[in-house]
């Protein structure tokens, strides 16, 4: 019996140690918030994934800047859709630059050409605290 049960656990283990690990980092790690960036372009893509979502932008000079936004539910809890940004969609997007200095960087506010405006950034992850995202402790 104890034999299987020694046998069982080890193949949990070995299971376990198999499943990779997705890390999340808080924004602090890999943004600055002393670095604003204010960004005007053109959707290249987008990408729906876990744990953040990832808008391609190209700018007008052809550089292509990868922001990242909240995850892909509470995107959509916020009004975005999988339609909502398609490649060639024009937008402006507010946020903060990766510390590393890349073209890449953490989004908090997107504005679409008609003036519509969404909030893309991802609360209570050591962002600043600004008063735009509505679900934030005042």
């Amino acid at each position: 019996m104890r034999r299987n049960i020694t046998i069982v656990l080890a193949g949990v283990v070995m299971a376990l140690a198999t499943v990779p690990v997705v890390a999340h980092h808080a924004f602090s790690a890999e943004f600055d918030a002393n670095r604003p960036i204010h960004l005007e372009g053109k959707v290249v893509k987008m990408e729906w994934i876990n744990p953040h979502a990832w808008v391609h932008l190209e700018l007008e000079d052809g550089t292509v800047w990868m922001v990242e936004g909240g995850t892909p539910n509470t995107l959509l809890r916020r009004g975005f859709s999988k339609n909502s940004l398609l490649p060639g969609t024009e937008i402006i997007v507010d946020g903060y630059q990766a510390k590393d200095g890349s073209d890449k960087g953490n989004g908090r506010d997107l504005t679409f050409k008609d003036g519509r405006k969404l909030f893309m950034g991802s609360s209570g992850t050591g962002a600043p605290s600004d008063g735009r995202d509505a679900t934030e402790p005042e």
